[in-house]
Parts: structure tokens; C-alpha cells; sequence
């Protein structure tokens, strides 16, 4: 096990005080928000002097609407002010006793859009960066997914060495690498640690908490966004854009909420019940921001099996078995590990490690055959052997059991592929036990995937993950166009992302103040 270090915000503080200093940035030239939806040829960074009466330091104009227990003004992004005159940080006394490692002076208001672990990451990094930060959840809580993921064992990450856990992102690996060297596995576990929660290394190479739970990390995670300043918003639903920020829509109506930088952390579309509902996708689209359509990952699939393997099998493992397919062009991809027989086909860890080949080929060809060994650690001719043996008057059922260890749903699975197996010769047994194929037919629908491929395209932003349509708008999280397998591979790249366009606000936010 590597040595951990110790967690603290990362490097961009270096960074910025470098700008600070030699006005090094990479948004020094992109100072104005642009031709966009968020408004046009934005001034400096918005300073904006509090008035009296309103208890959180918020300037309040005509047109003021209350949200939660915070007030939130109209104000016209790109209003200059007298020099000295800055808007105070909410709840001063608490943020200057509890923000450890803020920036007071930075003058930036960051508005984050999506409370899962891209986006609350993304409210930890920009407001120990000495922003202002205010975070909305279309949910009536915060992060359920997260919970959900950690209902049988919150797997963080993954001990797996760098190089082959950035291969995990297949054709994005190049893109998230940065992202993980900057805040990668080891550096989560830190941070978990850092929040009062150590991590084990299972059997596996998966990393969980202690105790396994989601739940008392996410509590303390939010206690410590709240005593730093953090501002959460829940049952606020982001539905578009308007010239100085964003607009959001809750019980009490809509609203409008100012922002130097906005954050879009909204997920992708699977578990629409949990609050992914990819809705964001068109209100993307509508401003020429370039999105691949969403597709299942880390789904099950529907499979030809008969009507009676299905009612006799459904819900039954095969436990240790060896996958593999062929993709369309020619490239074998494979594992071993565990496989369920679902309602209508098949899921489980080994099928969702393999779900996004599986997927790609059904798009490519329009068939795929899933290769199942039965046996990943008999030879052939140690199946070959055994099934040559005397069967005397044990019925086939029971000569697979003692002779090969071959269980109910296993077996039952040979003769779904073979009618004829208990009068098939050796030879041919062997090679169907080694090689099973099960023809997939599609993938499960969207909303029964653990996570999506899919989302807003790599293109379409720039390397701080600020959309090249809308500068001043960044994207983190699932609803970027990766994916990856189950593992805690998901949710490390999801919290990687979150701390680089948190990075990438400030920066921004800097230049135009700077500017």
C-alpha cells in the first residue's frame, strides 16, 4: 500500500498567489463572459458593496427574491464601485473561526449546480479558495446517490498502481489523468482521513471506509462545507441561464442568482428517482454546447435465454466464472469475476466491467456474444479428462457436480446452450464449458444503469473544464463524456473533476478580478 499524504487544499493556492503576483493565469485573456447566455463582454470581477439591513452582507436590489435563509440579489455583473468596498463573506463570525484554509479577498461569487460528490468537492476547493459559494440541489437532500452507492460498502477508490487505473477511463484516459494526478486515489483516501474517516484495502484492491458506511461521511462532509461557509441550497432545480447567472425554480418560485462563475455538477442520466435525470442536456444543447448522447454503463443487458432458464435461474450467481467478447474490430476484452442471471439476461460486477465494449459492439454490429469459461481454472484437458470418466449410475446433474464442481445455475446454463449436453461427446462438452456463448440482445434501460456514458464532450471545453461556449460556465462530475467501471473508479474520477473546475472557477475569477 502506497504511504498517504497528508491531505490540504490542493496546489492552486500556489497558483494563485502566483497570479497574484506575476498575473500568470489561464483565463488572463478571458476576462468577459462572452457572447453567451451568461451575458456579453463581462467587466472585471464584480465587487459588490453590502447594504444595510441585510443580515447576510448581500446587496439587495429591486427584484430581490428569498431562498432558503439566504437572500439573493439581482445585482448587474460588471458594476464598478469605489475601491474599498467588497462584499462581505455570509456569516462572517462563523466563516473567520471556522475556514481554516480560506482566502478572504478574492471578491468572487461561485454558484455550484448539483450536491453529489463532483459538486460538493467542487464547493470545498472554491471555498477554501476564498470564494463565496453557494451549492443547488434539485433534491430535497443532498448527495443520494452517494448514499446509495455506500448502502453495501461505500468503495471510495481503488489501490490499483496510477498507470493502470488511469487506463480504467479507456478512450478518456488521457483526458482524466491530469485530473487524478492532481487529485487521485491516495489523495482521497487523505481527504477521508483528514474528515475523521480511515480507509481499508479490501481483498480486491478496493478501498472503503472503516466502517463501510456512507452515511457518517457524508454528515461529517457537510458539517464541515457548513462550518466553512458553504451555502446548500436542496429542492432548488437549476433551469437555465440568464445574463448574470443562473435561474433556479423551487417551491417558493423562481429566481434569478448572480455569479462570477458558474459550476454544473448535475450527473449523468441514470437514477432518475435519485435526482440524474440528464434533463440538462437539452437546456446544454439550446447554447451550442456539444454533448454525446447518454448511454447505460455499468448495466446489465437483456440475453436470448428461454422463458424456463429465466423462471427456474433469475437472481441466481455464477460465481467465478471467465468473460470475454470480441468488439467490432477484433479486440478481445475479458475478466473474471462474478455474473447474476437477472429477470430478462444477466448483471453483476464481471458484466459491468465489460459493459461498455459489450455496448459499444451491440452499437457497432448489432449483435455481441458474450464467451463465458465456467471453468477459468480447469485446463481443457483437465474438463476433457473429467468428463471421459465413468459416470456409472449418477445422472448427469450430479456427475458435473462431483466431477467438476459445476453447481445448478452452471449447469443449468449448459444446457440452455446445449439441449443435448448429457449424450454430447467429451470433447465438444469441454470446449462449450470453456467457451459458453451467450448472445446479448440489448442493454438494460438507462435508468436501471449504475452510472452513463456520454455528456458534455471534451471539445467543448477547455483544460480547466470551462465550457468554450459559455466561458464562466464549468462542467465536473459524471455528466462529462467518461466513464468507468464500477471499483471506486466512478467516484474518483467524480471527485477529481469536481476539485479541477473548482480550480478552474477560481482562476477564472481571479483573471477578471485582476483584470
Amino acid at each position: 500500500m502506497s504511504c498517504l499524504m497528508d491531505w490540504r487544499p490542493p496546489v492552486f493556492f500556489s497558483r494563485l498567489r502566483s497570479c497574484a503576483t506575476a498575473h500568470v493565469n489561464p483565463y488572463a485573456k478571458t476576462v468577459g463572459f462572452g457572447s453567451s447566455p451568461i451575458g456579453q463582454a463581462r467587466a472585471a470581477c464584480r465587487i459588490v458593496a453590502p447594504t444595510e439591513g441585510d443580515r447576510n452582507g448581500r446587496a439587495t436590489r429591486r427584484g430581490q427574491h428569498r431562498i432558503g435563509d439566504r437572500s439573493h440579489a439581482h445585482v448587474r455583473i460588471g458594476a464598478k464601485i469605489g475601491a474599498g468596498q467588497q462584499r462581505c463573506l455570509a456569516d462572517d463570525r462563523r466563516a473567520s473561526s471556522k475556514l481554516v484554509h480560506g482566502r478572504q479577498g478574492l471578491n468572487a461569487r461561485i454558484a455550484i449546480v448539483g450536491a453529489g460528490p463532483a459538486g460538493l468537492m467542487a464547493a470545498e476547493v472554491a471555498r477554501a479558495g476564498g470564494a463565496d459559494v453557494d451549492v443547488y440541489e434539485q433534491m430535497p437532500s443532498v448527495a443520494r446517490k452517494f448514499l446509495i452507492a455506500g448502502k453495501g460498502g461505500l468503495n471510495l477508490t481503488h489501490s490499483e498502481a496510477s498507470e493502470p487505473f488511469g487506463e480504467r477511463y479507456r478512450e478518456a484516459a488521457d483526458w482524466v489523468q491530469p485530473w487524478l494526478a492532481h487529485f487521485g486515489a491516495d489523495h482521497l483516501r487523505a481527504w477521508a482521513r483528514d474528515l475523521g474517516f480511515e480507509t481499508i484495502v479490501g481483498s480486491s484492491g478496493r478501498v472503503f471506509p472503516a466502517d463501510l458506511k456512507a452515511g457518517p461521511m457524508l454528515r461529517a462532509w457537510v458539517r464541515r462545507l457548513r462550518g466553512s461557509g458553504v451555502h446548500l441550497h436542496v429542492g432548488h432545480r437549476w433551469i437555465g441561464f440568464v445574463d448574470h447567472g443562473i435561474r433556479v425554480c423551487s417551491a417558493r418560485g423562481e429566481a434569478e442568482i448572480e455569479a462570477d462563475a458558474v459550476i454544473l455538477a448535475i450527473g449523468g442520466g441514470s437514477w432518475r428517482k435519485l435526482g440524474s435525470d440528464g434533463e440538462w442536456v437539452n437546456l446544454l444543447g439550446q447554447s451550442g454546447v456539444r454533448i454525446a448522447p447518454l448511454t447505460p454503463s455499468n448495466c446489465g443487458f437483456d440475453c436470448a435465454f428461454s422463458e424456463h432458464f429465466l423462471q427456474r435461474f433469475a437472481g441466481q450467481p455464477l460465481k467465478s466464472v471467465g468473460l470475454s467478447i470480441t468488439d467490432a474490430v477484433a479486440k478481445v476484452h475479458g475478466c473474471k469475476g462474478e455474473l447474476l442471471i437477472s429477470a430478462s439476461g444477466i448483471e453483476g460486477s464481471a458484466v459491468y466491467a465489460l459493459s461498455a465494449p459489450i455496448r459499444d459492439t451491440l452499437s457497432a454490429t448489432g449483435h455481441c456474444e458474450l464467451i463465458v469459461d465456467l471453468l477459468p481454472d480447469h485446463s481443457i484437458a483437465r474438463v476433457a479428462t473429467a468428463l471421459n470418466a465413468t459416470r456409472g449410475k449418477r445422472s448427469f446433474t450430479e456427475f458435473l457436480r462431483r466431477g467438476l464442481g459445476l453447481d445448478g445455475v452452471k449447469t443449468g446454463l449448459l444446457y440452455e446452450a446445449r439441449r443435448d449436453a448429457a449424450t454430447a461427446p467429451a470433447a465438444d462438452l469441454a470446449r462449450l464449458l470453456k467457451a459458453l456463448p451467450i448472445p446479448i440482445l440489448a442493454p438494460r434501460p438507462i435508468d436501471e444503469a449504475i452510472s452513463t456514458a456520454g455528456g458534455v464532450q471534451r471539445e467543448a471545453l477547455d483544460s480547466q473544464l470551462m465550457l468554450q461556449s459559455l466561458p464562466g460556465v464549468f462542467c465536473a462530475g459524471e455528466m462529462l463524456d467518461w466513464e468507468a467501471p464500477t471499483g471506486g473508479y466512478l467516484l474518483t474520477a467524480c471527485f477529481a473533476s469536481g476539485v479541477a473546475a473548482a480550480e478552474g472557477a477560481l482562476n477564472y475569477c481571479l483573471a477578471r478580478k485582476l483584470s
